[in-house]
């Protein structure tokens, strides 16, 4: 029945037409409603491998010892025979594997009846039990399958990325003693190797704990924004004479030099140029010429309530896993604090209150609080940081004459910024959160605009529960 069944799914699959004339002529809706019931075609293909994964699993556990199925076939594990039978990488493998054997165990879980009901994809499934973790530090199995269920709501629709963040957080909320202990095994797995090609290159293969990652990234942000210039790089007894790129969030990339508009590197190339002249200068780098006048550094967001009696949790700015108090009072140590004040009311809970005067350009007061608001540019789906967007007013300045209030400001990147201003998307507030509308032409429903930062909702929870 199941190979009669997966014979005539193949053969349906393989009778669809595949002349690219036949795409090429498709309008833009029926285009994308195609991919969509393609990745439905992807998702119900990857849940049969999974399930015969699990299977092979099964019947391939180190009790049976010779006797297993992947063992008798020459593998020496379950994945091994996965990745060899289907021709996929190794993480593909281990993922079917993994979730096949959820699926299959004798008690099925809320999060294995959900794969089998076609209300999560494999992937998501996967992203959603790594991120929940396993029993331990006061956390049962009952509680990691009653936080998968209170989960299966929020992550439907959501890819496995986004899944696997908001599982993490559910952790992170079930079991708020171990964060320390968490963001220590995430800070032991740094590494850094230097490798030799065979064509003369060099590569580096970096793996940075979060808040070396937030460090890097801020750097590497500065580099490769559209917000800014491109960095011209200039000895240290040239530096007075030669013109200095700078960061100038009002400035087009017309206004640019004719030297930076001669320069043809890619932003890759670019990145690479800068972090090899910042090793190269070292303490001594000229980092205002490299990056603009803003110290490097990494910003931190705690409640006051949990900084005061050292319990709870903090967060790095535009990173979505919680760090200890210890750490957020280190950096508080060598970097001071600002305090921002968020509104209580439950209509309008965790809105950072206005900070600044009213003008038509949000003040940097007002841009940090929308950065420790917002993580990075709100459009559903962009993973755009902090840096690289701009402070949009949901009632535009002219049209509307609205406010540079921060209840009326989204961070935006440069792309979306102009989709909302020239494409006629429009967004509007609901209390503390955003809905995206389409434009007429667009017959779609209104979409929530997410916040990539927990720290906001988090710290105002700290506070209410004081």
């Amino acid at each position: 029945m199941i190979a009669s069944a997966m014979s005539v799914a193949v053969d349906a699959l393989t009778a669809v037409p595949r002349a690219l004339e036949s795409y090429r002529a498709l309008a833009d809706e029926a285009l994308l409603d195609l991919t969509r019931l393609a990745a439905e075609e992807v998702r119900l293909a990857q849940l049969h491998v999974s399930l015969l994964a699990g299977e092979i699993a099964r019947r391939s556990t180190p009790e049976l010892g010779s006797e297993g199925l992947a063992q008798r076939t020459g593998h020496r594990t379950a994945e091994e025979l996965v990745r060899v039978t289907t021709g996929t990488r190794v993480v593909d493998a281990r993922t079917a594997v993994r979730v096949g054997t959820t699926v299959g165990a004798e008690e099925q879980s809320v999060l294995g009846a959900a794969v089998i009901q076609g209300r999560v994809s494999v992937a998501v499934a996967d992203a959603v039990s790594t991120g929940l973790g396993r029993v331990g530090g006061g956390v049962s199995a009952d509680d990691l399958d009653q936080a998968a269920a209170a989960l299966l709501p929020r992550i439907e629709g959501l890819d496995a990325d986004r899944a696997g963040r908001e599982a993490r957080a559910a952790r992170d909320d079930l079991d708020a003693a171990g964060v320390a202990e968490r963001e220590e095994v995430r800070r032991e797995q740094r590494s850094f190797r230097l490798g030799r090609r065979a064509d003369g290159m060099g590569y580096a293969h970096w793996v940075l704990d979060p808040e070396t990652f937030a460090l890097v990234s801020d750097v590497f942000d500065r580099v490769t924004s559209p917000r800014r210039t491109s960095p011209h790089f200039t000895s240290s007894d040239e530096s007075g004479a030669d013109e200095r790129a700078t960061c100038d969030s009002g400035r087009n990339a017309t206004s640019s030099t004719a030297a930076e508009l001669a320069d043809t590197r890619t932003l890759e190339q670019r990145a690479s140029d800068v972090f090899a002249e910042l090793l190269r200068q070292g303490a001594a780098a000229d980092t205002t010429h490299l990056l603009g006048d803003a110290p490097i550094g990494v910003r931190m967001i705690v409640a006051a309530t949990a900084l005061a009696t050292r319990t709870g949790r903090g967060f790095i700015e535009g990173h979505p896993d919680p760090v200890s108090i210890a750490t957020i009072e280190r950096h508080a140590c060598t970097a001071g604090t600002i305090t921002l004040t968020v509104d209580g009311a439950p209509e309008n809970a965790g809105q950072p209150l206005n900070l600044g005067r009213e003008r038509r350009l949000f003040t940097r007061a007002q841009r940090l609080a929308l950065a420790a608001r917002d993580g990075g540019c709100r459009w559903p789906g962009c993973e755009r940081p902090p840096s690289w967007t701009e402070a949009h007013h949901i009632e535009h300045w002219h049209r509307d004459r609205g406010r540079t209030d921060i209840a009326d400001g989204i961070l935006l990147c440069r792309h979306h910024h102009l989709l909302a201003h020239n494409n006629g998307w429009e967004i509007t507030r609901a209390g503390p959160e955003y809905l995206l509308h389409p434009p007429d032409s667009i017959d779609r429903d209104a979409r929530e605009m997410p916040s990539k930062s927990r720290a906001l909702g988090d710290a105002l929870s700290s506070a209410l529960s004081a």
